[in-house]
């Protein structure tokens, strides 16, 4: 296998494109890593009009293209639009992040090992905190099985990856051909499920697909994702936040539609209602599935905005 120093084949032009909001400290911090990495040639940076000065320290910053948005347009909305702005500027390869993920410094290098095998393809993300632990699981392809441990990840890995499965948008490579292909991520979604629409929009493009289980983000903790329900033999993506539960609600009628078909929108519906009638018994939050849901059938992506006031 080629050295990190040495890909199987030249990368091109790598630019960074990273989306931030409000998280300014953190944001500084990952600037500070990305500067330290020789291989890119650019770093962008688009700020989703947040409130803490981030927009004013970019606007002093060197070296870095940053792009202030006018609203907060989420992460669907920031990946459109600095996707966009890193092909515009010549990009081969775009190296998509979150401002609170942090690559380690052979992160990139491992990353390119692969290119030329794979269209794209990303790092395990593990805890900051204890980095044994995915931030976020990942379930192996061709079953059902679940892991939540890195040494589970790396046992199940063939030649340094696993194929079929990557964890957008922490850290992954994303080639010019694919993205010219597929397009940009539905900036519409705002939040919740545009990252996954667009691996499965790639996956039915023909997109080669991976995760290479030795390099590496670290990602503050997000909890336990999944809430157990129906008496332990299924979990729900259960969000304190009525914003993303809506988001999430819609968005994933969308997808399910779109990917799936018809019966297992009809099943995320019934998984929705028992959930909140039985597992976390919530009025408020039937109505807002219910809303959410009736927006997803009928692709109204407007209604999120009332959270946003």
């Amino acid at each position: 296998m080629p050295t990190p120093s040495t890909p199987a084949t030249a990368p091109g032009r790598i630019v960074a494109v990273v989306v931030t909001f409000n998280r300014l400290s953190l944001l500084q911090g990952l600037l500070a890593r990305l500067r330290r990495t020789p291989e890119l040639a650019e770093i962008v940076v688009v700020d989703n009009a947040s409130t803490d000065g981030t927009g004013e320290w970019l606007a002093g910053q060197e070296g870095v293209h940053s792009v202030t948005l006018s609203e907060n347009r989420g992460g669907a909305g920031g990946f459109h639009e600095g996707m966009r702005v890193g092909l515009e500027s010549g990009a081969d390869l775009l190296w998509l992040m979150d401002d609170d993920g942090m690559p380690d410094d052979d992160c990139l290098p491992r990353l390119l090992e692969h290119h030329g095998d794979l269209d794209f393809w990303g790092p395990v993300v593990v805890d900051q905190a204890d980095a044994d632990r995915l931030v976020f699981p990942i379930r192996l392809p061709g079953g059902t099985t679940v892991v939540h441990d890195l040494a589970d990840v790396r046992a199940a890995a063939t030649d340094g990856r696993i194929d079929e499965i990557v964890i957008p948008f922490n850290g992954v490579l994303v080639t010019r051909d694919l993205a010219e292909r597929i397009g940009l991520p539905r900036a519409e979604f705002f939040i919740w499920g545009d990252d996954h629409e667009y691996r499965l929009r790639a996956e039915k493009a023909g997109a080669r697909i991976a995760t290479v289980v030795d390099a590496t983000v670290r990602h503050p903790s997000v909890g336990s994702l999944g809430t157990p329900m129906m008496f332990g033999r299924t979990t729900y993506n259960h969000s304190p936040s009525d914003l993303k539960h809506y988001c999430m609600s819609r968005n994933n009628v969308v997808n399910l539609r779109t990917y799936r078909g018809s019966l297992h929108v009809v099943a995320f519906i019934v998984k929705t209602a028992w959930f909140y009638a039985f597992t976390r018994p919530s009025p408020q939050r039937l109505r807002l599935s219910a809303q959410g849901i009736a927006a997803g059938l009928r692709n109204d992506f407007t209604g999120h905005g009332r959270f946003l006031r």
